[in-house]
This record gives C-alpha cells, sequence and structure tokens, in this order.
C-alpha cells in the first residue's frame, strides 16, 4: 500500500512545527510547555513515520535504497535534529547541577524519548527486511569508509576543544564548569556520529550515479 501524498505532508508540518516549538518557540503555549510539547509532536510525527513504513511494500523500500542505507537515513536525521536541539539547549546546564535544574532535566529526557523513537523505528525497519541479505560487500566497504570520516571528525572535535581550552586565559573559561564540558564531548560523539551517516549517504549517492553511467 502507498502512502498518501496527504499523510506525508501532514507528517513535514508537523515534524516542522516540532522543531520550532523546541528550538524557537516561546517558553509555553497555551499552558503547556513547549518544549515538551514539541518533542510530543516530534514523537507523533515518528510513530506516524513508523506506520507509512509498515505500509510501504517491501519492493517499494528495496527500489528507494538498500537495508543499510535506509539505516543511514534514518540515523542522519534524528542525529541532526538530537544535535540542533542539544546545541539550541545547552546553555540550560550553565544554571545549576542537573539533580536542581528543572531545565536541564526536561532536555535530558526529551533527547532520551528521541534515542527511544530512533531505536524502534530502527527495528520496524530492520523487521522488513527480515529473510533477505542486509548488507553486501559494497555496504560493508561503504561501512569503513564512512567510519573513518566519522573518527576524523570526532577526533579534530576533541582536539579542537582541547585547544581552544588550552590556550583561553582563564579568566574567559568561567563558563567552562566540568558539567559544560561533558556536554561538550557528547556533542562531538554526535558530530562524529552525524559524519559518519552523512558520509555514508554520499557514498551511495555517488554509486548510484556511477552505475547510471
Amino acid at each position: 500500500m502507498v502512502v498518501p501524498v496527504w499523510m506525508r505532508w501532514g507528517l513535514m508540518l508537523v515534524a516542522g512545527c516540532a522543531l520550532w516549538l523546541l528550538l524557537a518557540g516561546p517558553e509555553r503555549l497555551l499552558g503547556w510547555d513547549a518544549g515538551n510539547l514539541g518533542m510530543v509532536m516530534l514523537i507523533a510525527s515518528t510513530w506516524g513515520l513508523l506506520y507509512s513504513v509498515s505500509r510501504l511494500p517491501r519492493e517499494a523500500l528495496a527500489r528507494s535504497a538498500s537495508p543499510a542505507e535506509w539505516k543511514a537515513r534514518v540515523g542522519a536525521g534524528f542525529t541532526l535534529i538530537a544535535m540542533i536541539y542539544f546545541f539550541a539547549k545547552m546553555h540550560v546546564f550553565d544554571d545549576a547541577p542537573i539533580p536542581h535544574n528543572p531545565d536541564a532535566t526536561a532536555v535530558g529526557r526529551n533527547l532520551v524519548l528521541l534515542l527511544i523513537a530512533w531505536t524502534i523505528l530502527s527495528s520496524v525497519l530492520a523487521s522488513r527486511w527480515k529473510g533477505i541479505v542486509e548488507e553486501d560487500e559494497r555496504d560493508r566497504e561503504i561501512a569503513v569508509q564512512a567510519a573513518g570520516w566519522g573518527r576524523a571528525a570526532l577526533i579534530f572535535s576533541i582536539v579542537g576543544f582541547a585547544v581552544m581550552l588550552g590556550f583561553t586565559p582563564a579568566s574567559r573559561l568561567a563558563w567552562a564548569t566540568p558539567l559544560m564540558i561533558g556536554n561538550l564531548l557528547v556533542f562531538a560523539l554526535m558530530w562524529g556520529w552525524l559524519c559518519e551517516y552523512v558520509a555514508a549517504l554520499v557514498y551511495y549517492w555517488k554509486d548510484r550515479r556511477s552505475e547510471a553511467r
């Protein structure tokens, strides 16, 4: 069964509104916490995506991309959303330690919910590929090359943070609390994952172009 066009546009609209509420919306909307409302809408759009994927014939999935490329698409999308949200809300971790910081706790909870949605969507996709080969020699080669890009991005970020902290005068490092440094390291990990997923997608795109010639 093909997913109706109106459903796809509706999911995009809900996801867009959710991101606006999470990143740039007011603190409260109609008496509701805008951040929590945005995350609920984002999870709802993810469940809609789950439904869409579950209704697509396996042949349609196979024509659009291989299982490994689908994993890279989902990973890139969720990692990018998590990075943007995490970076936009990083200032809340300066207010107080996490046990006494409800804003930081809310950010952590929303990221966990996003991770759960990512895991469930990946599981649904994996269930659609049962009984067929999910990875061939080309997929393994692309995975190795993409992992190299992700590792390089992670190393570059960590070295950059070390240089920044080492050469910045102590008087300008009031913001560099242990909690904030920990968040920067988490952000570096997410950046490495994003680069790995994006590199994989670029390699698949180049591979398709070479086959089309």
